[in-house]
């Protein structure tokens, strides 16, 4: 598993090196963390979490990484904290101790789906919103509870509806809130540059701008298939007239759908976070925390021109599998709930592309013999 890998890296270079111990305490941790949680109706829950955290005892701000919710309601179960790892560790890396939150009703969290926007034709955007932004306020309450935290610097990341969950946090933001980062941010989509009632939509952001003071940081691509340019930016001009501070970042095409812009292009959206998060003081290392390359070799079934699609994968997070076929087709699968299921998933993709049968070459970072 490629923090397991990390891990075991960073102990051997400190065992072995005695003049490094300085870089001893620049490694991650990672932690399945359960969040308990009560609510102000006396509810109280576990939501299910992972911790991604740089070693040592710190104090280290806290970054709260928020998903999104899928088009089809049967896929929220299936969601793991896991799918988003890359991209927390990408924040973990720049000296923050890093949260992913599976909010209420998505993967092993407890209580019930509380974020529905309603019919179509009359969605409550505003209701969502909030509903999704205490999940993330709770998530918050845990971590400045945490011995290596440090409450005073806190920023809300999100993607897609958990974008807009901490767009909405920050319109009643707790004790510490810096800054709010939002890959291309929304709701209500049912397919692509298909909105429910788009202006609630833009409306709800308007109204969350009137109280929200902490700088935003926007990020929408330009075919984004969900929230396409112009609604992209009827979102941002109506949160910053209504008094919000937004900067907006019309980020290139990537893939076929550049909703899924942080999970698929982390080198692109990484300088514009930097640069964001230096401007506003909130940058707290000089240098990010290095990791080290796998050396697995590919399996020897695949080509030279797959080989990137092998390295696409060994990038992935856990519960992960690789199979491939004896004509050199391949798929592969991650961030599942378990190893059963990422290994039933990548032979089903790699069926899709071969009629030889297919294998499964390697789980996680383990090659199967």
């Amino acid at each position: 598993m490629f923090l397991r890998r990390l891990a075991l890296f960073l102990l051997l270079v400190c065992t072995a090196v005695a003049t490094a111990a300085p870089a001893c305490a620049q490694g991650l941790t990672q932690t399945l963390q359960p969040v308990p949680v009560r609510y102000s109706d006396g509810t109280a829950l576990t939501l299910e979490g992972l911790l991604i955290r740089p070693t040592g005892p710190g104090p280290f701000p806290i970054a709260i990484v928020s998903h999104g919710s899928p088009r089809d309601a049967a896929e929220r179960a299936t969601m793991t904290p896991l799918r988003l790892a890359p991209q927390a560790q990408e924040f973990a890396r720049r000296g923050w101790a890093t949260l992913i939150v599976m909010r209420r009703g998505y993967g092993g969290s407890g209580g019930g789906f509380v974020e529905s926007n309603g019919a179509c034709d009359n969605p409550n955007y505003l209701q969502s919103g909030e509903r999704s932004a205490e999940d993330i306020r709770q998530a918050i309450r845990f971590m400045a509870q945490q011995p290596f935290a440090d409450a005073s610097r806190i920023i809300a990341v999100g993607v897609s509806a958990g974008g807009l969950a901490s767009v909405a946090l920050s319109a009643n933001p707790p004790p510490g809130l810096a800054a709010v980062i939002s890959f291309a941010g929304g709701r209500g989509s049912r397919g692509d540059n298909d909105v429910c009632t788009s202006d609630r939509l833009v409306a709800a952001f308007g109204v969350f701008g009137r109280t929200a003071r902490a700088p935003n940081l926007w990020i929408y691509a330009e075919n984004d298939l969900f929230f396409g340019p112009e609604l992209a930016h009827r979102f941002h001009a109506a949160f910053t007239a209504s008094g919000g501070k937004a900067e907006f970042i019309d980020a290139p095409a990537n893939g076929k759908d550049g909703h899924f812009l942080f999970s698929a292009a982390i080198p692109l959206w990484t300088p514009y976070v930097d640069r964001f998060l230096t401007a506003h003081n909130l940058a707290p290392r000089k240098t990010l925390i290095a990791l080290p390359e796998s050396k697995l070799a590919p399996p020897p079934e695949l080509g030279e021109r797959n080989r990137q699609g092998f390295a696409d994968y060994l990038a992935a997070p856990d519960h992960k599998a690789f199979a491939v076929s004896p004509d050199g087709a391949f798929g592969w699968k991650s961030g599942q709930r378990d190893q059963a299921l990422a290994r039933q998933l990548a032979l089903e993709n790699c069926a899709k592309h071969t009629q030889k049968g297919c294998r499964v070459a390697v789980v996680n970072d383990t090659p199967m013999r």
